[in-house]
């Protein structure tokens, strides 16, 4: 696994052993940044990523909040209940010695303590089939993790179903393989 672009360009990141972790490939990956680089997101012209604070939430190996970075994010906060992946995410922002901008905290997505501060742009990757995106995704709308106006990703399984409310404006939904990504648009006002 590696960073695709930005300052980190190139820079290897570690990947787990086995199947516990299942990291966002790099074509996936890929292919969402495109969109957010490139996608007129609905967000008054301005850039889903230059300046703004990510949630990495169900982060893994880091691979989202990192390259987000890399590619002109302000900071980006990892939220994972696995020591294993906060581990693995640890070694990562070390690595790519991004410690200063990131915050890496232990905690339940379904459950999360409050932010600091909102995030302008979520990405969420939890366990396939187990149907915790939405529920994940409305409880950290819930305690003020995203901001109003912000870009959320979510990947799942091909067949998963979200039900999101009007909060949630679907912008895309894309597969890649046995992926899905589908990004909104959250609107707290809805």
């Amino acid at each position: 696994m590696r960073i695709i672009a930005g300052k980190h360009r190139g820079r290897q990141i570690v990947a787990p052993e086995g199947m516990e972790i299942r990291p966002t490939s790099d074509r996936v990956r890929e292919g969402v940044f495109n969109i957010l680089e490139h996608r007129d997101l609905g967000i008054g012209g301005k850039s889903a990523l230059v300046g703004t604070r990510v949630l990495d939430a169900f982060c893994g190996t880091g691979a989202f909040g990192l390259e987000a970075l890399s590619r002109g994010a302000e900071h980006s906060t990892f939220l994972d209940i696995s020591n294993t992946a906060l581990d693995l995410c640890r070694q990562n922002i070390v690595a790519l010695n991004e410690g200063v901008r990131t915050d890496l905290l232990r905690t339940d997505c379904l459950k999360s303590i409050y932010p600091a501060e909102p995030c302008g742009l979520v990405f969420m990757d939890p366990p396939y089939s187990k149907n915790l995106a939405q529920p994940a995704l409305l409880n950290l709308g819930y305690r003020g993790w995203i901001a109003d106006k912000a870009v959320c990703i979510v990947e799942s399984g091909p067949d998963e179903i979200l039900n999101m409310g009007y909060a949630f404006i679907l912008l895309e939904d894309r597969k890649y393989g046995r992926t899905r990504i589908r990004i909104f648009l959250y609107n707290e006002n809805n």
